[in-house]
């Protein structure tokens, strides 16, 4: 005759503890399996979520779909902290080679890019604020900061938009991999109109009338001053690290960049 059997209260506890630790061992043995399931499920969630915002950008501008989905890749590949061993991984500062030859874009080459996805000249600043629809503001990011602007004004075609924010957000991850001190790198010089740039040229001969500017495509970035949020770096290093990232983003395609040496600045506009 058959015995039935009681699950009581300690038998069920006992059964569950040996359970927990089963499936323990086998995420210590086999971490693979784990770390699969969990790469697929990130993987599924992003393109659910591109389904649902890339649309969006696609009304106003096919190109910009593009420019979302390359600044999202960085999302989809391994970490940049650790290895395949789940070691913290070891990032030497490289710097470049040398500024002049590593951003040797010059006004013509950027010219024409910026014709190309760029606004039409914008007349001053009231002109400005009817063309918000072409332009967006783009001094509210925890990534960087801008310099008081006076001879420009905070706003940027979509386009150059999303890459001086994928710059800030690279040149933050960089430090934080390499463990140096966080700072926010200074942009100097943005939209400007015409009015700004007849006033600009007065008292600076290098301004331009075709200035790349005028078109919502260009931005400076200074090499050589930051915000610290930690602490200050004295040397050289944030600029290192900071072309670092800007020469990533060029062997992209995505962006022009010029060395100003006397301006202090990285000349750069969107391609």
């Amino acid at each position: 005759m058959k015995t039935k059997l009681k699950i009581t209260k300690n038998r069920f506890l006992i059964v569950f503890i040996i359970g927990t630790m089963v499936l323990a061992l086998v995420r210590i043995i086999f971490p693979s399996i784990v770390e699969k399931k969990y790469n697929d499920q990130i993987a599924d969630n992003e393109d659910s979520i591109n389904i649902q915002i890339i649309p969006q950008f696609n009304k106003q501008n096919a190109e910009s779909v593009n420019i979302y989905r390359q600044s999202n890749v960085l999302s989809r590949q391994s970490s940049l902290f650790f290895d395949a061993d789940h070691k913290i991984r070891e990032n030497k500062i490289l710097g470049v080679v040398s500024y002049e030859k590593s951003f040797p874009d010059s006004q013509n080459v950027q010219f024409t890019s910026a014709l190309r996805y760029g606004v039409n000249p914008v007349m001053n600043r009231i002109d400005a604020e009817n063309r918000k629809k072409e332009l967006v503001y783009m001094a509210a990011s925890p990534y960087y900061d801008v310099k008081k602007l006076s001879n420009s004004i905070p706003y940027l075609v979509p386009r150059a938009a999303i890459l001086l924010q994928d710059i800030g957000r690279n040149f933050m991850d960089s430090l934080q991999i390499k463990k140096i001190p966080l700072n926010k790198f200074l942009v100097t010089s943005v939209l400007r109109t015409k009015e700004d740039v007849e006033k600009l040229r007065r008292h600076n001969g290098n301004a331009t009338e075709n200035s790349c500017h005028l078109h919502g495509t260009t931005f400076d970035i200074a090499y050589n001053k930051y915000s610290s949020i930690t602490r200050p770096v004295r040397d050289d290093t944030l600029k290192w690290v900071l072309s670092e990232v800007l020469n990533d983003l060029r062997r992209q395609e995505r962006c022009y960049i010029k060395y100003e040496k006397h301006q202090g600045c990285f000349h750069i506009t969107v391609r």
